[in-house]
């Protein structure tokens, strides 16, 4: 009798790998994405201007929370370039420069936002529970430098990975960040957990930690007196927006891309299952994104003097509003006689 014996091809077979074909993302992805990062540039514009122009005397809270709009501004002239890449049909047009510019600016972004949202914990941590006893996170001197050394971690980091990670073909599209740079699928594979664990759980666990502590000290804390009930209730919203920014806009950009660099490793004949995860993935940044529109509404509950400043601008406004209405009414009596 005779026997027909079938190989079956390996679970890494390039073969396989290639009958992944590149699909346009559904046009909802464009037109969000750039809506919540134009949204987000606009708000953390202004609040730089306030950080700059209305606040001339920081506290260490004050810096951390301006580099902290700084990392999430960074990411504006990367959407553009995104834009273009989702109408295309998910072609990379601006070939292997700028490519490596959108890498840098969106890594720089993402984690260095996790990086400042962690410290601005730490610094809450510091201010209420050990707010009688000395520490180096309380020195502007100390937390400039700290600063300083983030960005230059994160230049360095965005470096490194704007050079191995290059510009790719998948048939006839370019390819810049993309799962299917089948050349890359070990680089993806090795990188995503470094950020996963360093950008990700680390500072999460971080602020969990500090933010664990805050609620305990919280519960003791004297709210007879208003600035004790002040320090409490802004206390509590710092604590509900941190953990809304972790877990709404950060967790689903690495678990997403998590589960799709395994795939693209381990099961790459899984072709309809993969093209959704890359689909995920992008909306995840949507929810990403939203960290941007967030972040302002942390500066609000973190610094007295931003709310005040803020507060003050809005009074400014409604008294300029004020004065035109009522020289409008002035010159309307005048007239009527």
């Amino acid at each position: 009798m005779d026997h027909t014996l079938v190989s079956l091809p390996p679970l890494n077979s390039s073969n396989e790998s290639e009958s992944c074909p590149v699909q346009p993302q559904h046009v909802s992805i464009n037109v969000l994405l750039n809506l919540v990062f134009l949204l987000g540039f606009l708000l953390n514009s202004f609040s730089l201007w306030v950080f700059c122009c209305r606040m001339p005397r920081w506290n260490p809270g004050t810096m951390l929370q301006f580099h902290l709009a700084l990392s999430d501004a960074i990411a504006t002239p990367a959407t553009p370039m995104m834009a273009v890449y989702f109408a295309m049909g998910s072609h990379w047009p601006f070939g292997q420069f700028l490519c490596q510019v959108k890498i840098a600016l969106l890594s720089s972004h993402f984690y260095g936002s996790t990086v400042f949202l962690t410290l601005i914990s730490i610094h809450r941590y510091v201010a209420v529970v050990r707010f009688n006893r000395g520490s180096c996170m309380k020195r502007k001197a100390f937390v400039k430098k700290l600063c300083a050394g983030v960005w230059f971690v994160l230049l360095i980091q965005a470096v490194i990975y704007a050079f191995i990670l290059p510009l790719g073909k998948a048939g006839r599209n370019n390819q810049c960040l993309s799962i299917h740079q089948k050349d890359l699928t070990e680089a993806y594979f090795v990188i995503n957990f470094i950020l996963f664990i360093f950008g990700f759980v680390v500072p999460f666990l971080v602020s969990a930690f500090c933010y664990k502590r805050l609620a305990s000290t919280l519960t003791h804390l004297n709210v007879s007196t208003a600035k004790g009930l002040v320090v409490k209730v802004k206390s509590q919203r710092m604590i509900g927006v941190c953990l809304v920014i972790f877990g709404l806009c950060f967790l689903p950009l690495n678990m997403t891309r998590t589960v799709g660099v395994v795939l693209k490793k381990y099961y790459p004949q899984q072709c309809h299952v993969l093209l959704r995860f890359e689909t995920a993935y992008y909306a995840s940044w949507i929810l990403a994104g939203v960290n941007c529109c967030l972040d302002p509404v942390l500066y609000c509950f973190g610094s007295q003097r931003f709310m005040a400043t803020f507060q003050s601008l809005r009074t400014g406004l409604k008294d300029v509003q004020n004065r035109s209405d009522s020289d409008l009414s002035n010159t309307f009596t005048m007239s009527s006689f």
